[in-house]
């Protein structure tokens, strides 16, 4: 099976959270899986440039990237962060082998405002790359940086990232793993599986807000771009990626509308 996996920022902050996740990785590769992370760090970097005195700001989601804070997430994400989760996945038994959208024009974003500065909207995906390390045994850890058509680099949403990467790798299964359980009704009880359209319903109804509405829009981008399934649940759970994979009653399971 063909997976690829985003991992949240916020489960790679530390040591002992990086190793277990980088475990279960490692044993979905020694399973015959081919797999693909895609990571965030959005914590790490608002603390990173706290640090140095720089506020970050948001507009509809989106961090503000300027010129030096581009060059955080170049240091941070494709770095600090990126790293980290290869050495963990190394120590773990996988071959891991880091990269970013800007290595061999993976990922190509063009600017998606000014307002918002060097933030990127995917534009164009070359997957060769995946299809060629994963068919060899290899993980591709990929930052969510993209390169643009003239030499520029891109801070884009690590979600869309997943997603554009996913439907051009051809992926049976996305994984969405997160610091929540799985997505809820309006009574706080979770929902095992939903649709596109129930998906959208929940949004519209405003059931599903802030992280969750985000979460769920990328869910139901990458089934309209031909993912089979897409799932979300917490990566703090032990052995939630076998459970998923198992069809154990955890996380929620996005799918198509019915035709």
């Amino acid at each position: 099976m063909k997976l690829l996996i985003k991992l949240g920022g916020t489960l790679l902050d530390g040591a002992e959270s990086r190793y277990l996740l980088a475990l279960q990785i490692a044993g979905l590769v020694v399973k015959g899986h081919r797999v693909v992370v895609v990571h965030g760090g959005g914590k790490q970097l608002t603390r990173y440039l706290a640090e140095r005195g720089i506020a970050s700001r948001f507009v509809n989601g989106f961090r503000v990237t300027t010129p030096e804070t581009l060059d955080a997430v170049v240091q941070v994400l494709a770095g600090q962060v990126n790293t980290e989760l290869v050495a963990a996945l190394e120590q773990a038994g996988a071959r891991p082998v880091g990269l970013t959208g800007a290595d061999d024009g993976l990922v190509q974003a063009v600017q998606l405002s000014a307002e918002l500065g060097a933030v990127g909207r995917v534009d164009r995906v070359r997957a060769d790359l995946l299809d060629l390390l994963t068919a060899h045994g290899y993980v591709p850890v990929v930052a969510c940086l993209a390169g643009g058509a003239h030499g520029q680099l891109y801070n884009v949403n690590a979600d869309q990232m997943a997603v554009a990467c996913a439907s051009h790798f051809l992926a049976d299964r996305l994984v969405f793993l997160t610091d929540v359980e799985a997505v809820l009704d309006g009574e706080k009880r979770r929902i095992a599986e939903l649709t596109e359209a129930e998906a959208g319903s929940l949004i519209a109804s405003g059931v599903a807000t802030g992280g969750m509405e985000a979460k769920l829009r990328a869910c139901a981008a990458a089934v309209r771009q031909g993912v089979p399934a897409v799932q979300i649940a917490s990566g703090a759970r032990p052995r939630v990626l076998d459970e998923l994979l198992a069809g154990a009653p955890v996380g929620t399971t996005v799918k198509p509308n019915l035709s």
